[in-house]
């Protein structure tokens, strides 16, 4: 494959295991979800969210903390990748990598690769439905450092879009000031990567054994076990 001018990534199944944000992160921030409501009253971004969360859910305006922490971990139970339970779940994440409670973990080929790509002329950008304040704090607080320099853009479900639909990636190739074709995503979901080939971008499977997509059917897009 020639070197593409972008290279957009997944992170959960793709870069991380699934584990550590279905378990490490998602055991974070379940027991601090009403506290963060409670102590930040008057933080327009919480907010918006917990008002979206009592309209998504059919709540009254006046629900209780607990009614939308009930609601919010309903959903986390369910992995349901819904905007205002990332929005929360990210300011979380944001203060527990800030203060040294979490660190995030890669696969032992993603740093490698993430270099190389980056020092080969590639350009990086992320694609997560995880909020971009946690995509960017997590980037900042790994095992290998700060590997924020290397990364060029941040898209979530807010500002790009539900990330198995077409639309979403023309949003993305927008931003980036990129034709499709010059934009390669690697995905551990093959229904993300139909998204991304249907609005003209390469793509590229990621089927790490294990992992829930690990034998998934990735037909017909080009499908690794490891990163370049």
């Amino acid at each position: 494959m020639n070197t593409p001018t972008w290279v957009v990534l997944d992170i959960e199944g793709t870069l991380s295991s699934t584990d550590q944000v279905l378990v490490v992160l998602y055991d974070y921030a379940r027991p601090r979800l009403g506290p963060w409501i409670d102590e930040h009253p008057d933080d327009p971004t919480v907010v918006e969210a917990v008002a979206q969360v009592r309209d998504l859910a059919g709540l009254p305006a006046d629900a209780t903390t607990a009614d939308v922490v009930t609601v919010l971990h309903d959903w986390m139970t369910r992995d349901q990748k819904i905007a205002p339970l990332k929005v929360l779940q990210g300011l979380i994440w944001q203060r527990g990598y800030a203060v040294g409670d979490l660190v995030a973990e890669f696969f032992p080929d993603v740093v490698p690769a993430l270099k190389s790509w980056h020092d080969n002329g590639s350009r990086l950008a992320v694609f997560s439905s995880g909020s971009v304040a946690g995509q960017v704090a997590f980037f900042a607080h790994t095992t290998d450092g700060d590997l924020t320099p290397l990364l060029e853009h941040h898209f979530d479900t807010v500002n790009a879009g539900p990330k198995r639909e077409e639309q979403s990636y023309k949003t993305i190739a927008d931003v980036l000031g990129a034709a499709p074709e010059e934009i390669v995503f690697y995905s551990d979901v093959p229904a993300e990567l139909h998204a991304a080939a249907a609005a003209g971008w390469g793509t590229v499977g990621v089927a790490r054994i294990g992992e829930p997509y690990g034998e998934a059917d990735f037909t017909p897009h080009r499908t690794v076990r490891t990163l370049p």
